[in-house]
């Protein structure tokens, strides 16, 4: 394609598809961010200073200061290194975990998919958020058990996509044709049936990596996820709320929140529309 057609080809889908790019812009941001908060954090942003509690916004401190007299600033963007990681791994632990469960029962049927689908729908019979705190609670609090409380809750719904998806692509003929030549269960599986459903767990994982970290900061808000005194975004967001006057206490890490949430959901949503066109308006 000549240099000219691609530029174009480029701008049309941007114009198509702006809201795709901005939440992919938002995301390497807050990325970039979290992998250089050392360099760009003005201050350690657990180091206390009473004397200038709870000051606005101000040249000093661009996002204010806290109850114990931190820099909300460098606590934001410190927070990026704790609740994005926490939200991908949740996402591909749980995504992985989930494929291969609905996999194999979808591939398999019989006893072993009662057994997985039985298993699958007892977990999905709570609300997310009630089974996390649960969970979460008789582990212990802390980063690490509010991170495998979220992927015990949240892998059940990718083994139910997947197996639909198996279930209907085993019946294919290249997969019968891949039968007929004697191929292993586990090639045909592995390598003939399962990255013919991938896209659609990818679409999903996306969508949900926002809703991973959602729910992560929600947990943080209600005391079940990191350290008090680490500068996790739901926590910020929660010592806020004791402090509702100064604003920007709750405002600044829950905009952090906000947009990322927004971004992953605009990433999940383009994702969507280029594997199925038939969602696309």
């Amino acid at each position: 394609m000549p240099e000219p057609r691609r530029v174009g080809v480029t701008l049309r889908w941007l114009r198509e598809n702006f809201l795709v790019a901005v939440g992919a812009v938002v995301v390497a941001l807050w990325l970039v961010i979290a992998l250089t908060a050392p360099m760009l954090a003005p201050f350690d942003p657990l180091a206390q200073n009473v004397r200038e509690r709870l000051q606005a916004p101000s040249e000093a401190h661009a996002f204010g200061t806290d109850e114990l007299g931190r820099d909300m600033f460098s606590r934001v963007l410190y927070g990026a290194r704790i609740t994005i990681p926490a939200g991908i791994i949740v996402i591909a632990v749980g995504s992985t975990l989930g494929i291969v469960v609905g996999a194999v029962a979808g591939y398999l049927g019989g006893r072993w998919d009662e057994i997985l689908m039985r298993t699958a729908e007892l977990f999905m019979a709570f609300p997310t958020i009630i089974l996390a705190m649960a969970i979460t609670a008789a582990l212990g609090a802390d980063m690490r058990n509010a991170i495998i409380a979220l992927v015990i809750v949240w892998w059940p719904t990718y083994a139910r996509v997947i197996r639909g998806l198996v279930i209907e692509v085993k019946s294919k003929e290249f997969v019968e044709g891949a039968r007929c030549i004697g191929a292993p269960d586990t090639y045909i599986l592995f390598r003939t049936v399962l990255p013919n459903c991938i896209s659609t767990a990818i679409v999903l994982a996306t969508l949900d990596i926002g809703s991973a970290i959602l729910t992560f900061a929600g947990l943080s808000f209600l005391g079940l996820g990191p350290d008090p005194s680490s500068p996790e975004w739901g926590r910020m967001v929660s010592i806020g709320i004791d402090f509702f006057d100064q604003w920007w206490m709750w405002l600044y890490p829950g905009l952090a929140i906000a947009s990322l949430v927004m971004a992953f959901n605009f990433m999940g949503d383009g994702l969507r529309d280029l594997f199925d066109p038939r969602t696309r308006k």
